[in-house]
């Protein structure tokens, strides 16, 4: 990723807007061999390649550069992010800035970490002193009017609002107390996987906008640092 970063020779677009480079593809075909030469008999969902079932109950969800769009444009925002899921429940979570090093990881019921040190969420307790983060949806012209009506009222009721472009370390942010707050909608399954995890065992509420629990795959995410996961749901509420 490093050395592909400022030096692509091509950029392809997914759809209108999602674009996709070789450093994409080329890290998720690394990750899936490596995780191959272990682990054979596991499922892998890659942002990239798509499922390919396996013969048990683990499943690892990649996103092989989160912050395509920052990395196309040499803005140092992107990760790799890779979870490992049994039957549905998310039991580990890694996610790497290569630019600067900082590896976040988690492991169910054993806490957060940043290059081996343990993390916990902030101690805000009011939105008003918090700097919060979010961010859009490539699909965001479908349901543009929710998603401003949220970030207007946020944006209004905050410190600030920040938007980094990438989920993943958006969410390792908010584990680590960077931020109080991230909140989106649109989101896939390899966005949020491994980052919810990390968010969790570092002391966050996880949940949707409605405050049920997030699953993986649901469309909507908030993670607080918990005292005040009630104001921004508020803040949510449309």
């Amino acid at each position: 990723m490093r050395a592909r970063f400022g030096n692509i020779s091509h950029v392809r677009k997914k759809d209108a807007v999602e674009i996709v480079t070789e450093a994409d593809t080329e890290a998720e075909k690394e990750i899936i061999t490596t995780i191959r030469s272990r682990f054979p008999e596991h499922s892998i969902l890659g942002e990239e390649s798509g499922l390919n079932d396996g013969a048990n109950d683990f499943r690892w969800v990649i996103d092989p550069l989160d912050g395509t769009v920052n990395f196309a444009h040499q803005v140092p925002i992107f990760c790799i992010s890779i979870a490992l899921v049994h039957r549905d429940e998310i039991v580990l979570g890694v996610i790497l800035n290569p630019v600067d090093g900082q590896l976040y990881t988690a492991q169910r019921g054993q806490g957060a970490h940043l290059n081996g040190q343990p993390i916990q969420v902030s101690k805000v307790k009011a939105v008003a002193d918090s700097l919060l983060v979010t961010g859009f949806p490539y699909h965001i012209l479908e349901i543009f009017e929710p998603v401003i009506i949220r970030y207007g009222n946020c944006l209004k009721a905050s410190q600030a609002v920040r938007r980094l472009g990438s989920a993943a370390l958006d969410l390792c942010y908010v584990a680590g107390g960077r931020f109080e707050a991230f909140w989106e909608q649109g989101l896939k399954a390899w966005d949020t996987a491994a980052g919810a995890l990390i968010a969790g065992e570092a002391g966050a509420s996880v949940t949707t906008f409605s405050n049920e629990p997030y699953n993986l795959g649901d469309h909507e995410i908030l993670v607080s640092n918990g005292h005040i996961h009630q104001e921004m749901l508020e803040l949510l509420r449309l």
